[in-house]
């Protein structure tokens, strides 16, 4: 099938707004490929090529040189195939190689074709295709039902694997999927709550919550053979996109190597820490697992949760079960927590995670199984929300359901020594009714400053002062001001400020 096709139904689905239509699109789609095309068209339609981070970023990208095809001729595989090389270089030159290998596919690409791989390899492709929407086309194109494939896709780890093993196997091949231990297994994730009151009122179950420190760390799960000493492959260690990074983690193996009894698949963090055994910032963490050396640096692993322990899947027992043989299997490496009776105490506990540089707290279910793969009501994180008033420099025109709109924010922080700084982007907490509001009075700036409302980006003086809520902050080359946003979302304009009162970007900066 050709790439473009691809490209169609992307632009098809995200000009819907209706689920069921978005899935009926997809489900199109995948009834057409071929066997070997489902995998890695699963990737691109979902924003995940199933070669994951290939080692270049939006600098890479823009500077590319290379002409723009009239005609579509790429193909799926083709475009696999140049990921593929692209993620294998290595070592010296490997830049090079890189760009080469990009040029080479990007000049094979239409404009449509070039714009679409650029939003993939950035991270922002954007359409409405999720996870559960790809499913639930899945199962309707592979003719099983969707709670089938939901659950193996859990235990499967991998969506893209299991939307083909459904289309080529069926029901029967769905139901042979089981917990393998070396497999990872896709995690299960937290829900928001505002405050502890909060997160007590929605995940309590007869006057008791399991509350945790939430670590800012790397996000990972550890798969013990049933023979710890079989050598290095007995023991595995998986991020959150179910990237094995075993040989980057020598600490976590070496923990986990030395725990009691037999097979093991945990649930964790891995955490740089300083001298004084209190965390590092996130990106120190992330720093030590990407390095493509190793780094003196430790890595400490920490654990919340136990999936399978000695032969048994845990999976379906409840919370307290899997922590008892967490305990029992992990001491010493266990997320520091407690049982909790009231709102009261789970602020408590908020308190001391906070005063000891964690990032929060994650509220739990006690009875909850550990739903893998699902953002549910069983656990609800709690963690400090920042806002930051910053000054509007352009904006983009929104594709899909948000063409004819000026959607993604370009946010700057004053600088003291004159002007504004970039330090992220944002298109979140945006209504129909902001949107077009925002449309007309941006473009009305950009026309009365002489700037072009025609191309991608439409810059704008910097008059208007936006509060922005973020998460925080982290180091990042990618604006000038040296760091960016984490999740950033609107808040709300603020028409009672002038830029001139904007936060500086020493404010910005003091956040990570």
């Amino acid at each position: 099938m050709r790439f473009a096709d691809v490209v169609a139904t992307s632009a098809l689905v995200a000009s819907e707004s209706g689920r069921s239509a978005k899935r009926d699109l997809l489900a199109g789609l995948l009834a057409a490929l071929a066997p070997d095309e489902v995998v890695p068209a699963v990737g691109f339609l979902t924003g995940e090529p199933r070669q994951g981070r290939i080692g270049v970023g939006w600098r890479t990208i823009a500077s590319l040189d290379h002409p723009v095809a009239v005609e579509p001729t790429l193909l799926i595989a083709d475009v696999d195939v140049a990921l593929s090389a692209v993620a294998a270089q290595t070592g010296p030159g490997s830049g090079a190689a890189r760009v080469a290998l990009l040029e080479a596919v990007y000049g094979r690409a239409t404009a449509d074709e070039a714009r679409f791989l650029t939003l993939l390899l950035g991270g922002e492709l954007r359409q409405g295709a999720s996870a559960g929407v790809m499913v639930e086309a899945a199962a309707k194109a592979a003719g099983v039902p969707a709670t089938q494939l939901r659950r193996a896709t859990m235990l499967g780890g991998r969506l893209d694997d299991t939307v083909a093993l459904a289309l080529t196997g069926g029901a029967a091949a769905l139901g042979e999927v089981s917990l393998r231990v070396g497999r990872a297994v896709q995690p299960m994730l937290a829900s928001s709550s505002a405050d502890a009151a909060t997160a007590w009122e929605d995940a309590a179950v007869d006057g008791l919550a399991v509350v945790q420190h939430k670590l800012d760390g790397i996000r990972i799960q550890v798969h013990r053979g049933a023979s710890p000493t079989g050598g290095p492959d007995a023991i595995r260690v998986f991020t959150r996109n179910l990237n094995d990074i075993t040989d980057r983690l020598g600490d976590v193996v070496d923990a986990v190597a030395d725990m009691p009894g037999g097979a093991l698949v945990l649930d964790g963090e891995a955490l740089v820490t300083d001298l004084d055994n209190r965390p590092v910032a996130s990106q120190g963490t992330a720093g030590r697992v990407s390095a493509d050396q190793a780094r003196p640096e430790t890595v400490r692993p920490y654990f919340f949760d136990a999936l399978h322990v000695d032969g048994v899947d845990l999976i379906d027992a409840p919370l307290t079960q899997r922590l008892d043989a967490l305990r029992r299997s992990a001491a010493g490496w266990v997320v520091e927590g407690a049982q909790a009776t009231s709102a009261h105490e789970i602020a408590d506990v908020n308190e001391g995670a906070l005063a000891a540089g964690q990032e929060g707290i994650v509220v739990k279910d006690p009875t909850s199984a550990y739903a893998a793969g699902r953002r549910g009501s069983a656990w609800r994180k709690v963690k400090p929300v920042h806002t930051l008033d910053l000054v509007v420099l352009a904006a983009e025109w929104g594709h899909g359901r948000r063409r004819g709109w000026l959607s993604n924010l370009h946010l700057g922080a004053r600088n003291p020594a004159g002007g504004f700084v970039m330090v992220g982007k944002t298109f979140k907490g945006l209504t129909d009714a902001l949107l077009t509001w925002q449309t007309d009075t941006l473009s009305s700036l950009a026309r009365s400053a002489g700037n072009p409302t025609d191309g991608q980006v439409v810059t704008v003086p910097p008059s208007l002062v936006i509060e922005i809520a973020v998460d925080g902050v982290q180091r990042s080359t990618r604006y000038d001001g040296g760091v960016a946003l984490r999740f950033a979302r609107v808040v709300r304009y603020r028409p009672d400020k002038t830029p001139d009162q904007a936060d500086t970007i020493q404010t910005v900066r003091e956040l990570g």
